[in-house]
């Protein structure tokens, strides 16, 4: 039986650095992601098998059974997230919903199928956001899904132990596709980089090198964990 870690998202700056991270440590992976092409040239670079999937989408994990049923899963990374940011006022309960469902139900959605498979000693990475537990202004929508991943985590660490390990990494603003929309230019991306004790924007691979130790045995006595990787934005600056 083939042994693999999962990455959901597997498209994104964190997910696709999280590939190349495991594929340099001679680690096997499954990725999912929405866009075809972008799946297929990470997994030829990496000789990584793949699934075309949409998270949001009624009874999605059905096709993932099938592409999996001959794998032993060793991890899942679930690297999808959402910036939906927008002052309150102007906010409307379907975006609560929207972004409820993209970063929390349809992970609890995965967790509940392969639950069994993952028993073995199983490790799952979940993640959240420095604003889940420090205030921005407009990150209500953002925010408050992020907030409820920290809980499932814990919850499920409690739950699942020993056999499964459940963390969470809080990452800071990290350039990627979905944060384009913020990151308009060079002096926003360096307003924003003075707001960190660090002096910069988060890149993917910082997410993605602690993932990696999460995921594998390395980090055998850890679970329960909310780690942020922030640039010391939520506790020093």
């Amino acid at each position: 039986m083939n042994k693999k870690f999962i990455i959901f998202g597997a498209t994104g700056s964190i997910g696709s650095s999280l590939a190349n991270e495991l594929y340099s440590n001679g680690l096997d992976c499954h990725l999912v992601g929405r866009n075809e092409g972008e799946l297929k040239k990470i997994s030829q670079k990496f000789n990584y098998t793949f699934s075309v999937c949409d998270v949001l989408k009624i009874n999605f994990v059905e096709s993932l059974l099938k592409d999996l049923s001959e794998t032993q899963i060793l991890g899942i990374a679930y690297c999808v997230g959402s910036i939906d940011i927008k002052p309150f006022k102007l906010t409307k309960a379907n975006d609560f919903v929207s972004s409820y469902v993209l970063n929390l139900v349809s992970v609890t959605e995965i967790l509940r199928t392969f639950q069994d498979n993952l028993k073995n000693k199983g490790s799952v990475v979940l993640f959240s956001t420095v604003a889940a537990k420090k205030g921005f202004t407009n990150h209500s929508i953002i925010s408050s899904a992020k907030a409820g991943i920290e809980g499932l985590t814990v919850a499920l660490a409690a739950e699942l132990a020993p056999n499964i390990r459940i963390n969470c990494i809080a990452p800071s603003l990290t350039k990627s596709k979905i944060a384009s929309s913020v990151i308009k230019n060079s002096s926003i991306e360096e307003s924003i980089a003075k707001m960190h004790p660090l002096k910069r924007i988060g890149a993917g691979v910082d997410s993605a090198h602690l993932a990696s130790f999460l995921l594998t045995s390395k980090s055998s006595w850890i679970t329960g964990q909310i780690i942020a990787v922030d640039g010391g934005r939520s506790s020093i600056a």
